[in-house]
């Protein structure tokens, strides 16, 4: 049996994608009598399925070697593009991950969505969204990687602009496709380059071939910014990360995975194109500076927000900058477990905010207060989250930072002053935001909120324990470092900034009654920080401008000398055939006369121009 689930370990992405088919019945209307549950029960399963069958693979294979399969999609001659798939533990692992959080988001989603006209279309997209999040865990091509980040693409696309009938949710939709389109370009570009210098696009060749490369300094310059262009996008990385405060006006399950999950999919293809990357020492030092900006700026942002899904959304661009840090000082092993901690914390408090938001129709947190009497089930899931998402011993995310801080203290000790700035703002966001959601008064529309149904509250009591146990994992997994090797100094530097978040949270002065702070130079700052330091209107006078004036000029040399041009020989057509009919005397002898003096000439230029005539004798 456990030979059979393992030789079939690579179908494991086509149950979300299976899912998702079956669904379409319900979706596009051809089944009307039963109403659209059915279609969410059976994406479900197939879901459910998956994570059974990941789940014995994995128990089968932890302590095995990693195997391969390689299918061959084309061959013509010496070119050839095959799909290679790695069955190993952190990619099996991955999928397990993958696939429990899905099914617990699927789960929450049946009660967040019960009353929506289209749950058969967004647990269609969901199963979509399932599909190509496992199929990149098990990947080991960075061709067949590229068409799934791709798939994830169209997914965040689909999902934001779920509600179509709403203009803000096109907008954002529209936004995130084509902010993401600019990084993904760049990283086509690179995954072609990489084809021809390296001959293959599997992630085996391409370490063998990084060993023995000799490329010039601009070749592996470019080559190694487009590669980072695609994941930047992806994992929303300054200067692409504008899209995914946006994308919060999508449904909340959709959220759940796309902030725990779909962002660390780019960051996971970077841990995998370590090797190619550390030929290009310009493209680490990017990925450095991308997530060292990325990682603060954002931070700095998510304290200024009054929207509880955008101050947790840009919490999460943080997270991912600290991976984008790890990747680029070559630390991949720190960026896997950080990826692992924040995932499992930040859907918990994504899932937290969103029963909040369902049973308060709102996310603006100057309406809320009160709730921790009326919701016990929600304010303990955003405790604990909370707690998982900062150095708190001894929950996940404290291990991940200490084992980073640990080995960096002394050769970058940067590094640890980056991570107890980010944990601290963290900190006091988080506080922050449990002050204004469930400390304080009850507002009007938090009076008579109730707690959600099981179906909501299952999946984040589960979570909860997960991440409560997640620190047992990671010891069973030799993943935790031994008490006598501790550095006790970055220990205290990272529990203090902790300390020192949550005690600014909960001494600032919050007033429900207004949004702005009446002091100017605190409004200014407010508003600096509210506004995501102003870039997208930076972008506006710069990227946008440049753009509209380059379309006016096209549009004007397009009608003016384009069209002009062609409107001019048209016209001379229509002139000369309007001046010739007057010559048309309809006699055949005529026509015959013209035709024999025209061929006369021609043969004669013809002939003149090859010097046939200077043969002749005369």
């Amino acid at each position: 049996m456990n030979q059979i689930l393992f030789s079939t370990s690579w179908c494991i992405p086509f149950y979300g994608l299976i899912g998702a088919l079956l669904t379409l019945p319900w979706a596009i209307g051809l089944i009307r009598r039963t109403g659209p549950r059915p279609a969410a029960y059976v994406n479900w399963l197939t879901t459910f399925l998956a994570f059974i069958h990941s789940l014995f693979v994995l128990v089968d294979i932890w302590n095995t070697e990693s195997q391969s399969f390689l299918f061959t999609w084309f061959k013509a001659a010496d070119f050839e593009i095959s799909f290679a798939l790695e069955v190993s533990p952190i990619s099996v692992g991955t999928t397990v991950l993958i696939t429990g959080l899905c099914l617990l988001a699927l789960t929450y989603a049946l009660g967040y969505m019960e009353k929506d006209w289209a749950i058969a279309r967004f647990f269609g997209l969901m199963g979509f969204f399932e599909a190509a999040l496992s199929g990149l865990a098990i990947s080991d091509s960075l061709f067949l990687s590229y068409a799934l980040l791709e798939m994830l693409t169209l997914s965040t696309y689909l999902l934001v602009g779920f509600w179509y009938a709403q203009p803000l949710v096109v907008t954002a939709a529209r936004d995130a496709f084509w902010t993401k389109r600019v990084g993904d370009l760049l990283l086509l570009m690179s995954v072609v380059t990489l084809s021809t210098l390296a001959g293959s696009l599997n992630f085996s060749d391409l370490y063998e071939w990084a060993q023995t490369a000799d490329l010039n300094s601009t070749t592996s310059t470019l080559l190694g910014l487009g590669l980072i262009a695609g994941p930047a996008g992806k994992c929303a990385q300054f200067p692409l990360h504008l899209w995914l405060d946006e994308a919060m006006e999508g449904p909340n399950p959709a959220s759940v995975m796309r902030n725990s999950l779909v962002v660390a999919g780019g960051a996971y293809v970077l841990f995998k194109l370590q090797p190619v990357l550390a030929l290009s020492p310009v493209a680490l030092n990017a990925l450095i500076i991308m997530g060292t900006v990325t990682a603060v700026g954002a931070s700095l942002v998510s304290i200024a927000q009054i929207d509880i899904k955008r101050a947790l959304s840009h919490s999460t661009s943080a997270y991912m900058g600290l991976a984008f840090l790890a990747v680029g000082m070559q630390q991949g092993g720190v960026a896997l477990m950080l990826l692992l901690t924040h995932a499992i914390a930040k859907a918990l408090l994504f899932m937290s905010s969103g029963s909040v938001i369902f049973t308060t129709n709102t996310q603006d947190l100057t309406e809320m207060g009160g709730l921790w009497s009326r919701m016990p089930a929600t304010t303990t899931a955003f405790v604990v989250g909370s707690a998982g998402m900062v150095t708190l011993l001894p929950l996940g995310s404290f291990w991940a930072m200490l084992g980073w801080a640990d080995g960096l203290a002394f050769v970058s000790p940067w590094v640890v002053a980056v991570l107890v700035v980010v944990n601290g703002l963290t900190a006091l966001n988080l506080t922050r935001l449990f002050r204004l959601i469930f400390w304080g008064q009850p507002q009007p529309k938090t009076r008579r909120t109730p707690e959600v149904g099981w179906q909501m509250a299952l999946p984040m009591v589960t979570l909860t324990i997960m991440t409560l146990l997640l620190p047992l994992m990671l010891q069973q997994w030799y993943l935790l470092p031994d008490w006598e090797s501790i550095n006790w100094i970055v220990v205290t530097l990272l529990v203090s900034s902790t300390v020192l978040g949550i005690g600014i949270g909960s001494n600032i002065y919050l007033h429900k009654a207004w949004s702005r702070s009446r002091v100017l130079a605190w409004r200014f700052l407010q508003d600096l920080l509210g506004y995501d330091f102003y870039i997208d209107r930076l972008y506006q006078v710069t990227v946008v401008s440049i753009v509209a004036v380059l379309s006016k000029i096209s549009a004007w040399s397009d009608r003016y000398l384009v069209d002009g041009f062609i409107n001019l020989i048209g016209f001379a057509a229509i002139f000369g055939g309007q001046t010739l009919k007057y010559s048309v005397s309809g006699r055949s002898q005529g026509y015959l006369l013209t035709i024999l003096v025209g061929i006369s000439l021609l043969g004669f230029l013809i002939s003149w121009s090859l010097g046939l005539l200077n043969t002749l004798p005369f």
